[in-house]
């Protein structure tokens, strides 16, 4: 699904000169190099702050905690994302409050949040899935019109564009109150460890997510507020600092392979491609189809015997997890989600595909299902 290896080999001499200055410094843990990615990536985004820290997850629940969010209070995300986007509602004592998505755009459904706003609604975390953004104009219109925090889970969309009506583009992230991304291995701007960061233009809000990453401090040995341990460790800054130059070249080549699935899959009765909004360019994280009268579970099978991956994100709706079991949901309540999870497969995409691999991979899938 993704090529590390092949994308290392690439830039092997600037990161292993980043990796060995840290070595040689032994600056371990907040060195230069934490400082230099950090302003690297503001940048970048065009925002006034970016406070690293140790995995996306934690930036999440960071965010949350620095909003002052308490026990009770309602926060609306999709069903159809990854565990950690409301595994840190639950852990914090919010309560999650699932909604569905857009059968097109896989992005949170709109109507849905304003459906389920309540005088305990406090926050609304869209999530921008598999690398192109949700709607946030009308997002950010329903927040201040309800006066609720916008924290925006970018984990797969980092470097995306999002436009306004007006023609104004803001990078994904830094349109909410807060942003919130992953730097895992196989993001888009991965490290290779764990690593994330949040983003935001509010300078209070800033120092705050500052102090609770470091145990709630902004002096040392005096703790103001109960905080967490979460730092982006050195060498992964280093290696982020190098990839960071790269990025919107990584953008650029997953395109050029969405354009190829696009091309082959598109007269396909079987298969329905991605939808690409106006409202967002796309930096693809994932390319994921959605199946029609496919055998999801013997198409991989046939696909892994041929030697191409393929996964499932995700198999099984939020709703319907063990871990979020409520009298608040069940199963039908959300139909596009229970319908994509049922549906949806993501096939390999990376900066290393070339032409001969994707035709295979194509062939042999439009082989298989017609």
């Amino acid at each position: 699904m993704v090529d590390l290896k092949g994308q290392y080999e690439k830039i092997k001499s600037e990161v292993d000169k980043g990796i060995q200055e840290v070595l040689n410094t032994t600056a371990f843990i907040n060195g230069p190099a934490v400082k230099e990615f950090q302003a690297d990536l503001e940048a970048y985004l065009k925002v006034k702050h970016v406070i690293p820290c140790a995995n996306g997850t934690d930036a999440l629940q960071i965010a949350m905690m620095a909003l002052g969010l308490k026990p009770g209070d309602e926060v609306i995300t999709a069903s159809f994302t990854y565990v950690a986007t409301a595994e840190v509602i639950g852990l914090l004592g919010l309560t999650p409050v699932l909604v569905d998505v857009y059968p097109d755009t896989f992005d949170i459904d709109i109507e849905a949040i304003e459906r389920n706003i309540t005088a305990k609604t406090k926050a609304i975390v869209p999530v921008h899935l598999f690398g192109q953004c949700a709607d946030m104009e009308r997002i950010m219109a329903i927040a201040k019109k309800h006066n609720l925090y916008v924290i925006e889970d970018v984990a797969q969309a980092i470097g995306a564009d999002y436009i306004f009506s007006d023609g104004k583009k803001a990078k994904a992230g830094t349109i909410g109150t807060i942003g919130c991304t992953s730097f895992f291995p196989s993001k888009n701007l991965g490290c290779y460890g764990d690593g994330g960061a949040m983003y935001t233009n509010d300078d209070e809000l800033a120092k705050k997510m500052k102090m609770v990453a470091h145990h709630g401090q902004s002096v040392q040995y005096v703790h103001d507020v109960l905080g967490v341990n979460s730092r982006l460790d050195t060498i992964q800054a280093a290696v982020l600092k190098v990839k960071l130059k790269h990025l919107d070249e990584y953008a650029a080549a997953r395109n050029k392979v969405a354009d190829h699935y696009d091309k082959a899959f598109a007269n396909s009765s079987k298969l329905k491609i991605p939808v690409r909004t106006k409202k967002s360019n796309h930096v693809f994280h994932q390319y994921t189809l959605q199946l029609n009268g496919v055998d999801r579970t013997m198409l991989r099978e046939q696909l892994a015997e041929k030697g191409i991956p393929a996964m499932i994100y995700y198999p099984i709706p939020l709703h319907m997890q063990n871990a979020f079991k409520s009298d608040r949901f069940k199963k039908g309540d959300f139909p596009v989600t229970e319908k994509l999870c049922a549906n949806v497969l993501s096939l390999p995409m990376h900066t290393e595909l070339d032409g001969e691999t994707l035709k295979y991979i194509t062939d042999t899938i439009l082989q298989l299902v017609n």
